[in-house]
């Protein structure tokens, strides 16, 4: 069944990149690729159903940025500070899920705040946060099922696979600002580093 959570508008536009991601392991390992093309100031709504891998990524991304602290859902605190260890930027992690109010709902987060010195990272922002900023990255996850399986992959082995779309809004993310997420052929994985683009 779908929430009022889940619908979102799709992620598009003519550098939005289409991944398929086979494991919560791959999904951990695009979080890290993701951390790379980040900096401070940078908003990352993620949208995708419960359950979809929108931790998982965040804790790669988490790994990435070398911030402290176990990269958890934030549900039952809504938002955790993860000061970063190496000199980069501070991961702010949130989870909208519970907050139906948008931003006036958020503004006792000091997410304005946090913003422009930090990555912070939105999970459930869609239609709640946008206002942050003119320039944001969307991500959305979704589980691959029936028509929309990969070629390859049987319907047996498609629970741990998710289709993720990453799109970006503003000139922040114009002009191959994700080229860094694209597969290498240096990857050690091959093909499955984190899934097969498509």
């Amino acid at each position: 069944m779908e929430t009022p959570h889940t619908r979102t508008a799709p992620v598009s536009g003519p550098d939005a990149l289409r991944l398929t991601v086979d494991s919560p392991e791959a999904m951990r390992r695009l979080g890290l690729r993701l951390a790379g093309v980040l900096r401070p100031g940078d908003l990352v709504l993620l949208s995708g159903e419960l359950g979809a891998g929108k931790t998982t990524l965040t804790r790669g991304l988490g790994e990435g940025l070398g911030v402290r602290g176990a990269v958890t859902s934030p549900t039952f605190v809504i938002a955790r500070v993860h000061p970063s260890l190496t000199g980069g930027p501070a991961l702010v992690h949130v989870d909208a899920y519970r907050l139906a109010g948008g931003l006036d709902e958020m503004e006792d987060l000091d997410l304005d705040v946090s913003l422009p010195d930090s990555v912070v990272v939105v999970e459930w922002g869609d239609g709640k946060v946008e206002e942050l900023s003119a320039d944001r990255l969307h991500v959305r996850i979704d589980r691959a099922t029936g028509d929309g399986l990969p070629a390859g992959v049987a319907e047996a082995d498609v629970d741990d696979v998710r289709l993720v779309t990453v799109g970006g809004v503003g000139e922040r993310w114009a002009g191959g600002a994700l080229d860094g997420l694209r597969e290498r052929g240096d990857e050690s994985a091959g093909e499955g580093a984190y899934g097969r683009e498509g």
